[in-house]
């Protein structure tokens, strides 16, 4: 037997169906979403990722391959609130349609939301073979006018390059910018990054002497040489990062304290320190570097730690109040699965005359590795993550191989 349908049935099934897929959609937040959030006066434009299960909810960022997940939410009444209690942050957003609206903020008293908005996501179109200018490689870039930097010194930058698609990373003096992602369309590279914190937007253009015109968050302005052609382009050097912090005396032992969760006072004459190889990461909860950081410090201790080596966690706050505080290191504690102690040295604005042994301290974080003997062997300003490619190698590469050898010489 044949089922035969008529041309009026045939297109009602056709718009039911239709219909279905629209309500099927417009009740779930699920999938991906091209995202932005104000930030800077800017629209920082980043990828994001939604997976709804009932009126539960994930949210995800992207710092590179890596996602960043919230820790916990719900989809309700056509509203998603989306909490990342490590990064002491709330996203609320309604859904309108195929439009996500809302604000994503800092739960700091005073912190002033971003805007944020999201639609969901479309492939970009291809573009056109062998138009895009090759910027792949090593840069210096220095400011061409006042930025709101506090150190008047070059940053380097990295940037790695597939057809028109580019990605890479800003390294500064406290560490760098996170993984910017973007590609070239018509003749200008746009580039940014958010990961539920460091809104960027970078965008550039060549100019007629192989360097580039930059313009960070559509206001500050640079111009970016090759790493090998900069001094020759009267681009400054940037600063060697292990020698732009250092101490006093280094023939002296390096001390510190600081509080733990529990109240107690830890300093470098706890006996779990004497005749060790210390290193020590001066930085806080708030900071995203020291996130950066965190996994490598982590794996070194997990490496070395039987063989005679410490770290220590030595965080100065936002907030004096341990009621303020202490949710936060423990959030951050737990996203690492931090294993080392965590110390609270004070507030941020106090760190510099807490560790008055230490010349041109500024930057969070700032590692210090420490001889059996106590005395310092390195300090390092800033971290380079992931996102600078080569540099974070080589940058993990020089700690480690420190470590080892400090660890062979006799207690």
């Amino acid at each position: 037997m044949t089922l035969t349908i008529s041309p009026a049935a045939a297109a009602l099934l056709v718009g039911l169906s239709a219909w279905s897929a629209c309500a099927d959609r417009s009740s779930t937040v699920s999938g991906l979403w091209d995202a932005i959030v104000v930030a800077n006066g800017a629209d920082v434009p980043f990828h994001f990722e939604i997976v709804q299960n009932g009126r539960h909810a994930d949210g995800f960022f992207f710092e590179g391959d890596q996602k960043v997940g919230s820790t916990s939410g719900t989809f309700e009444n056509g509203v998603l609130t989306l909490e990342y209690e490590f990064l002491n942050t709330t996203l609320e957003a309604r859904l309108d349609g195929d439009e996500l609206q809302g604000t994503y903020r800092n739960r700091r008293p005073k912190a002033r939301p971003m805007a944020f908005r999201a639609r969901r996501f479309t492939p970009a179109p291809p573009a056109p073979d062998g138009s895009a200018p090759k910027v792949d490689g090593s840069w210096a870039m220095y400011r061409t006018a006042k930025d709101n930097s506090k150190l008047d010194v070059s940053w380097r930058l990295y940037l790695r390059q597939s057809g028109s698609e580019v990605s890479g990373a800003i390294l500064k003096t406290s560490g760098d910018t996170g993984t910017l992602v973007g590609r070239w369309t018509d003749g200008r590279l746009v580039m940014s990054h958010f990961a539920g914190e460091r809104p960027l937007l970078f965008e550039a253009q060549p100019n007629a002497d192989g360097t580039l015109a930059v313009t960070i968050d559509r206001k500050f302005t640079y111009r970016a040489a090759r790493t090998s052609e900069a001094r020759a382009k009267g681009i400054p050097e940037p600063p060697d990062l292990t020698r732009f912090t250092g101490v006093k005396d280094p023939a002296a032992p390096f001390h510190f304290s600081g509080v733990d969760l529990e109240g107690r006072t830890v300093s470098d004459a706890d006996p779990r320190f004497q005749g060790k190889v210390v290193m020590i990461t001066i930085g806080g909860s708030w900071c995203p570097n020291c996130r950066d950081e965190a996994p490598f410090l982590l794996d070194l201790y997990k490496e070395f730690h039987a063989k005679g080596l410490e770290v220590v966690g030595l965080f100065f706050e936002n907030d004096a109040a341990p009621a303020l505080y202490q949710p936060r290191v423990r959030a951050f504690i737990d996203r690492y699965g931090v294993t080392f102690p965590i110390l609270v040295g004070g507030t941020t604005d106090e760190a510099a005359a807490k560790l008055p042994q230490l010349v041109n301290f500024g930057m969070f974080p700032t590692t210090i590795v420490l001889g059996r003997d106590g005395r310092v062997r390195r300090v390092h300003a800033g971290f380079a993550s992931a996102a600078t490619g080569e540099e974070h190698t080589r940058l993990t590469r020089e700690q480690r191989e420190l470590i080892a050898r400090l660890l062979e010489e006799p207690a």
